[in-house]
């Protein structure tokens, strides 16, 4: 009897032990899953998935393979909290994520004091880096220098124009429109309007009527691609022949399914497109293979799973605040979208924008191509 009871005991403490070393990795993928914005959520999703499938073929992260769970934010800052409190209970060690500025900063607090690295592949407002937290970090640039190129390029180009400046009211779209609007007017341009409006706004007509007044000739807005989208066809429905320019908020070709017509000219800031990378030619090829399109953020979020798979190699270790430190000290490293390097608040070294415009491609469809 006792015999028994001690081989069970053994049993038992093996099955731990094994569990234990050979546990997954578990990697949170946080965005907007569905809602509005669920677009640019497949894309964080899609290229998580894909790039711990590829690190899991060639071995997994030092050794151990990688399991992604998935967390619907819904773009909602609340959503964003309860999806980092389950991550929490999951035992989750490190999250790509989340999409919306206004999500990753708040779930950013309750992943520091849990010990859980992040690392965000779309949220540009700089206070997301710059509150001193040890976890934060992101595959994308910040605002503030989208803005610069996006305020010299009013002031080179629309001097004399009456520029409307628009934003959504959130910490990104508000965000990138006073970064915008600080450049431009460091430049020498100073708009004749600005106004914000709310999320999930359908009728711009009263906006429109006082652009027109005015006498707006270009509007920049800051925000996403849903609002953009509807204000687009609203003013060209309202007969306002104004340039529409924005930033990386409207990358996603779902932007014309929404404006139609109206979107041929749009102005656009963005890194340079990814696509084009030709490190990233086989991971892209994979993507289309399997009928999805790799636009946006989708290599950013595949560059931040590999970031995390390389800096845990660099630290030999797996523990979060340890992957952290090798990912400031260590880069720069090999990604889809480029060599990355972070600096000691989690930023990348060699943030990029260019200008694009929207216009109809070879295949008569619209979509945006980076300006030459």
């Amino acid at each position: 009897m006792k015999k028994s009871l001690m081989s069970a005991v053994a049993l038992t403490a093996l099955v731990a032990f094994g569990g234990s070393a050979w546990a997954d990795i578990l990697i949170g993928v946080a965005g907007p899953i569905t809602g509005p914005n669920a677009a640019f959520g497949a894309q964080l999703q899609k290229g998580a998935e894909q790039a711990a499938a590829d690190i899991n073929a060639a071995g997994g992260i030092n050794g151990e393979q990688v399991k992604i769970l998935i967390g619907d934010d819904v773009s909602d800052p609340k959503q964003g909290i309860s999806v980092a409190n389950k991550f929490v209970a999951d035992g989750v060690k490190f999250v790509v994520g989340h999409f919306n500025s206004g999500v990753s900063i708040p779930a950013s607090e309750v992943y520091a004091e849990n010990g859980i690295f992040q690392i965000t592949p779309a949220s540009t407002n700089p206070n997301f880096t710059e509150r001193g937290l040890w976890n934060t970090f992101r595959t994308c640039g910040r605002d503030d220098q989208q803005g610069e190129v996006a305020g010299a390029y009013l002031a080179a180009n629309f001097k004399d124009a009456k520029v409307a400046i628009i934003h959504d009211k959130t910490p990104y779209g508000q965000g990138l429109a006073d970064e915008t609007k600080k450049a431009a007017n460091a430049a020498g341009v100073t708009e004749a309007m600005y106004e914000g409006i709310n999320i999930g706004d359908k009728d711009f007509s009263a906006l429109i009527a006082k652009m027109k007044d005015a006498g707006v000739s270009v509007v920049y807005y800051g925000g996403l691609h849903t609002e953009a989208g509807l204000m687009m066809r609203q003013l060209a429905d309202q007969g306002l022949k104004a340039t529409f320019m924005s930033g990386d908020g409207i990358v996603s070709n779902e932007l014309a399914s929404i404006a139609g017509d109206a979107v041929d000219g749009t102005l656009m800031t963005f890194a340079p497109d990814p696509r084009n990378n030709p490190n990233a030619k086989d991971i892209v090829e994979k993507f289309r293979a399997a009928g999805f399109e790799p636009e946006a953020y989708t290599l950013y979020s595949y560059a931040a799973v590999q970031v995390i798979a390389a800096a845990a190699a660099a630290a030999g270790d797996l523990d979060p605040q340890k992957v952290a430190e090798a990912a400031k000290a260590k880069g720069p490293f090999t990604t889809a979208i480029g060599e990355l390097g972070f600096d000691s608040k989690g930023d990348i070294t060699r943030p990029d924008y260019v200008m694009y415009t929207w216009r109809k491609g070879d295949d008569g469809k619209y979509s945006y191509f980076e300006d030459k």
